[in-house]
């Protein structure tokens, strides 16, 4: 849904999503949300955009799974980057085992969040995506976007019975033409570690996606600002 408007936008009002309060009860949930905010060359709100996010990949699934699961089942688990490079997975309790450790600034252990990449494609299997469909570039040439630094949370903030943590970064448009966004994914950078200063180099891993409801049109000149709230009520 787009909603057009003339006036600014306060962005504490996306901190805890309307759309996020499931029920009056309280009931345990996780909710994801996806927001754009685009802008006009003077800084004005034009556009804004709310969709609940519903997709994580099988790569974030894999990271997520619990060590019991694993050490139970003697399973892995394939992490597929962006470059359709496959690397098994299968952390145990041996300090040999490879783990994750992040955030963490010991070189040898530099996972970290990449960027959130937009692209102007759609895939109709966000479990399976390893990378967007047509992802759009850094840069101010033709159908480029140029790339803020992703804005990360130091910590997880608490209101009432939730607690959120929100993720965003900027683009701006400077490449003379129109650029429409129709995906959105969150990009980490991995690598695998484990106590004896042993690392495997997974790199770039789409670890969640969305195909958007409605597809953005930034115009040249124009910025655009997405945030992904993740939110848990307790």
């Amino acid at each position: 849904m787009l909603v057009g408007s003339k006036v600014d936008y306060d962005i504490s009002n996306l901190y805890i999503p309307k759309d996020g309060k499931v029920d009056t009860n309280y009931q345990k949930s996780f909710i994801a949300t996806l927001t754009i905010i685009v802008r006009d060359r003077d800084g004005n709100v034009i556009r804004k955009y709310k969709q609940k996010s519903h997709s994580p990949t099988s790569n974030f699934i894999g990271l997520m799974i619990p060590l019991t699961w694993y050490s139970t089942t003697g399973n892995s688990w394939s992490i597929v980057n962006t470059s359709n490079s496959t690397t098994s997975y299968q952390p145990t309790l041996s300090g040999w085992s490879f783990g994750i450790f992040y955030p963490n600034n010991v070189s040898n252990y530099n996972t970290y969040l990449v960027n959130i990449m937009v692209g102007s494609g759609q895939q109709s299997n966000p479990y399976n995506a390893y990378n967007l469909n047509a992802p759009i570039s850094n840069g101010s040439g033709t159908g480029q976007l140029l790339y803020s630094t992703p804005n990360i949370p130091t910590g997880i903030t608490i209101n009432g019975n939730q607690a959120y943590f929100i993720i965003s970064q900027s683009y701006a448009n400077q490449s003379g033409g129109i650029i429409n966004i129709s995906e959105v994914g969150i990009i980490i950078y991995l690598v695998f570690g484990n106590a004896v200063s042993s690392t495997t180099v997974v790199g770039n891993t789409l670890i969640w996606y969305d195909v958007l409801s409605s597809p953005i049109s930034v115009g040249n000149g124009q910025s655009v600002v997405i945030y992904y709230t993740f939110s848990v009520n307790e």
